[in-house]
């Protein structure tokens, strides 16, 4: 399989995650040294109960498991354990690694899903607290869709991720590193989805972050709470 045509290249460098701090990072893989130990651990601490989770392991080769490194079991996680119905350019066979090239157009993304969630519930305003994580995206094939939303209708769907997702595996599967593309939250932002843990490079918990949304204000609040 050949990756698409369009252009590629690096991803931007720092890149910016928020993950929700109702999930603790548990470092299942940040101390083994080989796979085969990777795979006792999880036996031991119950991930391969998980049918889906033992699916998606099996779909990613060993070469790209990630371990013995900081912050190993936060990436590996991410490729893991995935919404049922998938993410923008990805499908629910395996995970992504979703960034941002800044920490406001992430905190644009993820205060988007909190404004949904509290439509959805009624709530007049809704915070959650986030862990902040900065990462190195290595690799020089991200295809670039920045700028090219008129080109791509499909795939910048705000209601649908079914173009997106379709060509987002096809890049997986033709070896790419991911893709760049338009926030659709924050104007102006880019936003990134890494598909090979392997190059999801220099983990790094950051700050801790409440996010603060109302149904009826495009604003997001972030207040740091930790230095």
């Amino acid at each position: 399989m050949t990756l698409p045509a369009g252009r590629y290249g690096p991803a931007p460098h720092p890149t910016h995650r928020l993950i929700p701090s109702r999930f603790p990072p548990i470092g299942l893989f940040d101390t083994v040294a080989t796979a085969a130990d990777a795979q006792a651990v999880m036996d031991l601490a119950g991930w391969t109960n998980d049918r889906l989770v033992v699916e998606r392991l099996r779909r990613l080769p060993e070469a790209e498991w990630v371990q013995g490194r900081a912050n190993a079991s936060v990436v590996m996680a991410s490729f893991l354990h995935v919404p049922l119905q998938g993410a923008r350019f990805n499908d629910a066979t395996l995970g992504a690694w979703y960034a941002a090239a800044s920490l406001a157009t992430a905190a644009f993304e993820v205060g988007h899903h909190l404004r949904r969630e509290a439509v959805a519930t009624g709530l007049p305003r809704l915070s959650r607290r986030y862990r902040g994580y900065t990462a190195r995206l290595a690799g020089e094939a991200f295809f670039d869709l920045r700028g090219a939303q008129a080109a791509w209708p499909e795939v910048y769907r705000p209601d649908s991720h079914a173009a997106g997702q379709a060509l987002g595996e096809t890049i997986r599967a033709a070896g790419g590193d991911g893709l760049l593309y338009d926030s659709l939250r924050h104007a102006g932002g880019t936003c990134i989805a890494a598909l090979r843990p392997s190059q999801v490079l220099q983990v790094t918990q950051a700050d801790h972050w409440e996010v603060t949304v109302e149904p009826g204000s495009p604003q997001v609040r972030l207040h740091r709470l930790t230095g």
